[in-house]
């Protein structure tokens, strides 16, 4: 079998992992898609403070989340491993037409703290339909100069 022939491996040095975690937008399923991000930053060999502020980011970004969710809305947190880093994608459909993450709060102020980068998303929902919300966070397996 010629190396062309083979399967892809997982192992490969630069390899992405994407992880995707689907649940009914409320508060208490949160601290399983919390328990996902830490076991994840845990096998990317994250130091221990950088996994406990992954894992309280994603609580953070999950439960702004569901503040803004519509009631019928899924969560979907979307982590794509990267060698050094974990980018975690996470969204809902909006309750409301002008459904929004707010920027001005201490919420806010605590991802900004938490992650190395944080980004507010607000897709235009399509006829009848919130928009789609959302909250991309990257973190750094190490210690970060914030």
């Amino acid at each position: 079998m010629s190396e062309l022939d083979s399967p892809p491996s997982a192992a490969t040095p630069h390899a992405v992992s994407t992880v995707e975690v689907r649940t009914s937008a409320s508060a208490a399923l949160i601290p399983t898609i919390r328990a996902v991000a830490s076991d994840l930053a845990a096998r990317a060999d994250f130091d221990l403070d950088a996994i406990a502020d992954l894992r309280m980011a994603v609580d953070e970004a999950c439960a702004t989340l569901v503040d803004v969710a519509a009631v019928s809305s899924m969560l979907t947190c979307t982590f794509l491993v990267h060698p050094e880093r974990i980018e975690v994608r996470a969204e809902v459909h909006g309750g409301q037409v002008d459904a929004a993450v707010s920027t001005d709060t201490f919420g806010w102020r605590v991802l900004q703290t938490l992650a190395d980068d944080v980004q507010a998303l607000t897709t235009p929902g399509s006829a009848g339909n919130g928009p789609i919300v959302g909250i991309r966070l990257d973190k750094r397996a190490g210690v970060a100069s914030r």
